[in-house]
């Protein structure tokens, strides 16, 4: 028992959480809809600053999903739930900016976080 405590809080504080531990935690609607979950989530690594989390929507067993990166002050982390809210309509989420791989983004491509940035109406990560 104290080894599985012990490994919990190397990998989550009250404020912390390891970035293992977000990958897989559900999405949901204010109203407690779920829309997705967590398939991973992108640091700069200049800042430390957390970009966004790209989560994964639709499909089954892995086939068929798109992924939406949502920025990151968008997620909030509600305990009740065991999981992050995100208030984003059905009609938000079907015009998002998305993609149909994990890995077809080309995350170095400034006009991708512009776009997502300006869809979402947020400002910039990096300031």
């Amino acid at each position: 028992m104290q080894s599985t405590q012990q490994n919990l809080e190397t990998r989550e504080t009250m404020t912390l959480i390891g970035s293992d531990k977000v990958e897989g935690t559900a999405v949901y609607r204010p109203n407690g809809d779920r829309i997705g979950s967590i398939a991973r989530v992108m640091i700069d690594k200049l800042t430390g600053q957390t970009a966004y989390a790209v989560m994964s929507f639709g499909g089954f067993l892995g086939f068929g999903e798109d992924y939406y990166p949502l920025p990151w002050s968008l997620l909030k982390y509600d305990e009740r739930m065991d999981g992050y809210v995100v208030d984003i309509t059905e009609e938000q989420l079907s015009g998002a900016p998305h993609h149909t791989s994990a890995d077809d983004r080309n995350w170095k491509d400034a006009d991708w976080d512009r776009k997502v940035n300006d869809y979402y109406h947020v400002p910039p990560y990096v300031i």
